[in-house]
């Protein structure tokens, strides 16, 4: 029996989803309960995630999954809209994304001196270089990547970039990271309300 490749992404698409609720089966479950039982507070969670999940540091340990996973289940709860949580989204995001930027500035001529540094200046000296020569690629590559969300702002901001430059392309990152967010809900949806 042969499958076209439609059926075969919806089959791809549906058995990720089912792992992922499986697998987080008992974060589902009391996010759902908190969710429905506060609902004037859920929206303040959306942005709260959303800095946790690209802070410095603190990125490293929360997940994007929970981001989405929120989103998803506010969404078909009907405890908020996209035109909610988007923007909420968005800001909390364009904060931490900033936060780590200016972080990076502070350390940035000392963080060249630690052990830490000087260890690994070769990698350090190209991973500048490329921040210089795609400066903006890499910011929105780094946006988009949940593994180094966290770590991509402040070492541009160690790297010398701009502070206008930085924010503007941010900006565009921070915006293509939420339309991408949406399209996920709207999508996980789809999968959900089929079964």
């Amino acid at each position: 029996m042969r499958i076209d490749g439609e059926q075969h992404l919806n089959g791809v698409v549906r058995q990720t989803t089912i792992f992922l609720l499986w697998e987080y089966r008992p974060i589902n479950d009391f996010l759902l309960d908190w969710l429905n039982q506060n609902r004037d507070y859920a929206l303040y969670l959306i942005p709260l995630i959303a800095f946790a999940e690209a802070c410095p540091g603190v990125g490293l340990v929360v997940s994007g999954v929970i981001l989405l996973g929120v989103c998803t289940t506010m969404y078909t709860q009907e405890i908020a809209t996209l035109w909610q949580m988007l923007p909420l989204a968005f800001i909390g995001a364009c904060l931490s994304d900033h936060l780590g930027f200016y972080l990076g500035r502070w350390i940035g001529p000392s963080f060249h001196e630690t052990r830490l540094a000087q260890r690994r200046k070769d990698i350090l000296d190209k991973a500048e270089k490329l921040f210089r020569d795609h400066g903006a690629f890499a910011i929105i590559f780094g946006r988009l990547m949940t593994a180094i969300r966290s770590l991509i702002p402040l070492l541009t901001g160690v790297s010398g970039m701009g502070r206008l430059h930085y924010s503007l392309v941010d900006i565009a990152a921070c915006a293509i990271w939420t339309a991408g967010l949406g399209l996920l809900v709207v999508g996980l949806d789809n999968v959900i309300g089929s079964w």
